[in-house]
């Protein structure tokens, strides 16, 4: 690798946050005992803020967007990494306090990597993401919760997103049945082919919430909060629960105890930055294994490196559709 290499930099001053591809070299990276030569990374939501500066995402200028990134490592001094290994990292404030995957190379520490389980390559890898890992993250909760096939309907909000939309595939494939939610009605027949047996208009929960509605859910995977999680536990099932990992549309969460006392449920808050390793790598085993490979490929598209500034306006928007994957040049 030369020591020069391409990286998106946002920087502040009086007049906002500004990004900007430039030139930088090796003596920009950050400490670290692994260099990787960054393959592939994505878009997720947290990166559109964090490029458009709608949101104080970054708390570090200047910095390299980009939460997570595949690639091989180039040179290690970590006892788990060796000169070519294949590696994923998200998480850990990679993109927001420490620079992330905008960039042709890398340098972070190993206790934040993960190598590449067999089944994955780097590409599929960035498929997945952040944002599939966190689905997986999601329907482990679930699982952990008791709630197995058979036992109801899975609701899945926001299911036109990167975490929506693995988490609709991942659980379909478990032979869960998938009641999928979204605000562009248009896509219905792509949830579908995803494994939704049942497609519904999120307006339905956009209105103040009960205390207690009709049990209609065994479990639900939430990524908007707000009004719409609050009527997502007053349905929910006596026993059953929510994995948490969102908050789209509000940080608050206007409900009661009512759910929780009167029908026993739980709410499982999902993290996926600071989770420890061993859960990570579980994670991205179940998702080698439990993913149908061949509809990652169809809900994935290409996205031009050069043309992430404008993605990440356009995610915020609401304007993309399932899992952007960047080829880094």
């Amino acid at each position: 690798m030369p020591e020069q290499f391409q990286a998106y930099q946002v920087g502040k001053n009086d007049d906002g946050q500004r990004c900007a591809l430039t030139q930088l070299d090796d003596s920009d990276l950050m400490d670290g005992d692994v260099t990787v030569r960054v393959d592939y990374t994505t878009l997720n939501y947290k990166d559109g803020l964090a490029l458009t500066g709608r949101s104080p995402v970054i708390r570090k200028f200047p910095l390299t967007p980009g939460i997570d990134f595949s690639g091989a490592v180039i040179e290690s001094s970590h006892a788990d990494f060796s000169e070519g290994d294949s590696v994923i990292l998200n998480g850990f404030g990679v993109g927001e306090v420490h620079s992330g995957g905008y960039a042709q190379k890398a340098r972070v520490s190993g206790d934040w990597l993960v190598k590449v389980p067999d089944g994955l390559d780097t590409r599929r890898a960035m498929a997945i993401g952040t944002a599939g890992y966190t689905s997986m993250l999601s329907v482990m909760a679930l699982e952990d919760h008791g709630i197995e096939p058979g036992e109801g309907n899975i609701l899945v909000t926001g299911s036109s997103g990167g975490v929506g939309s693995v988490a609709v595939a991942l659980l379909n494939k478990l032979g869960y049945r998938v009641v999928a939610t979204t605000g562009r009605m248009h896509e219905k027949d792509f949830l579908t082919r995803l494994g939704a047996a049942d497609v519904i208009d999120r307006a339905g929960f956009s209105e103040a919430a009960r205390p207690l509605g009709k049990e209609l859910w065994a479990g639900a995977i939430d990524v908007a909060g707000g009004n719409t999680l609050a009527n997502v536990l007053s349905q929910i099932s006596y026993g059953g629960a929510v994995a948490v990992c969102g908050l789209a549309d509000s940080l608050n969460l206007p409900t009661s105890v009512a759910p929780f006392i009167l029908r026993g449920i739980s709410m499982y808050g999902i993290d996926s930055v600071m989770a420890p390793i061993a859960k990570r790598k579980l994670a991205w085993d179940r998702l080698a294994a439990d993913l149908d490979l061949d509809l990652l490929d169809e809900l994935s598209f290409d996205l031009d490196f050069n043309d992430l500034p404008q993605a990440g306006a356009d995610i915020l928007d609401g304007k993309l559709r399932g899992r952007a994957v960047v080829k880094v040049p």
